[in-house]
């Protein structure tokens, strides 16, 4: 099966069954992996950043390992087997569904006015602190998570997959889980974390740009502001503390026209980041909804001109 009929066989099925919880996820065997690595290594080198140097290269080739020996078994039993296989480690890689799920959660519990609740879902979704937020912060995460997701959980891993294949949707997810695990920027993980973040800003490179840029065409369709979407993703996407996350943050900020950024509390930590667009408009609850919608349009515009740029290159070649 030629690889663009898997990453689309892949897609939808991602659109139509999300992630069951009922289905064994691979990424919760790249954490358990990773977990297991850093006790066995940290225990043993005193170099924390060789520690965790060496535990990110490990879980990642192992991962790729693994993906490639199930791919060969199951295409040497049968090659229709073996594309199922690929389009299962596709499918594992992408959060479409997922993530549009647990913003459109917090959506409704705002509009039943559960604000407990509320806090509760959004905490499902971002690292920060939750539990004093009130409804405008809850919204604001909610659409900064799907913004920030739309390239970490969709553009990024359908980018690898188109240009190394399943593999690279895999190995893609791996780094991003390793990052999740360790990118943290405390005493226990400042150091040890350090490769596992910088490999992960590296892989995230490309496609947040091309993610960014493919928000404003999706808004022109949204019918939303993509020339305001166009001008914040241009004067505001280096203002983020991270090199890629403020590149999708800035074009969904400009494209709904609202203000992103502030306030937030990691843990005991408090950090205020630079914002994002010009608040045009209030923050309510249907901009969680128009993200999603962003979001969704994104993620299939780049669909189809990753899949036309791949059959056109193959077919050059």
């Amino acid at each position: 099966m030629r690889p663009e009929y898997q990453i689309n066989a892949a897609v939808a099925l991602d659109m139509v069954m999300g992630d069951p919880h009922w289905l064994p996820h691979p990424v919760k065997f790249i954490g358990r992996l990773g977990a297991w690595l850093e006790r066995r290594v940290r225990s043993s080198m005193e170099n924390e950043i060789a520690a965790g140097t060496v535990v990110g290269l490990l879980t990642i080739s192992l991962v790729l390992c693994a993906a490639a020996f199930l791919i060969w078994v199951c295409g040497f039993l049968d090659p229709i087997i073996g594309d199922l296989a690929s389009i299962a480690i596709i499918y594992f890689s992408i959060a479409i569904k997922d993530l549009a799920k647990h913003s459109k959660a917090v959506y409704d519990v705002l509009h039943q006015g559960d604000l407990e609740l509320a806090r509760s879902k959004t905490a499902m979704m971002v690292g920060r602190r939750t539990s004093e937020l009130g409804e405008d912060e809850l919204i604001r995460a909610a659409v900064e998570s799907v913004a920030e997701n739309t390239v970490d959980g969709i553009v990024a891993p359908l980018f690898y997959t188109m240009v190394f294949g399943p593999l690279g949707a895999i190995g893609y997810r791996a780094i991003n889980t390793l990052d999740s695990m360790f990118g943290y920027k405390d005493s226990h993980y400042m150091k040890f974390g350090r490769f596992s973040a910088r490999l992960d800003d590296l892989a995230n490179f490309l496609p947040a740009r091309i993610g960014a840029l493919m928000v404003v065409p999706a808004a022109i369709i949204q019918g939303y502001r993509w020339k305001r979407a166009w001008k914040t993703l241009w004067r505001d996407r280096a203002r983020h503390d991270s090199p890629n996350a403020g590149w999708p943050e800035a074009a969904f900020a400009g494209a709904l026209g609202i203000r992103l950024g502030g306030r937030n509390v990691y843990g005991d930590n408090v950090i205020t980041k630079p914002y994002l667009g010009d608040m045009l408009e209030d923050l309510k609850t249907e901009h969680i909804v128009k993200a999603n919608k962003l979001m969704i349009c994104t993620s299939l515009l780049f669909l189809a001109t990753g899949v036309v740029l791949r059959i056109t290159f193959t077919a050059a070649c």
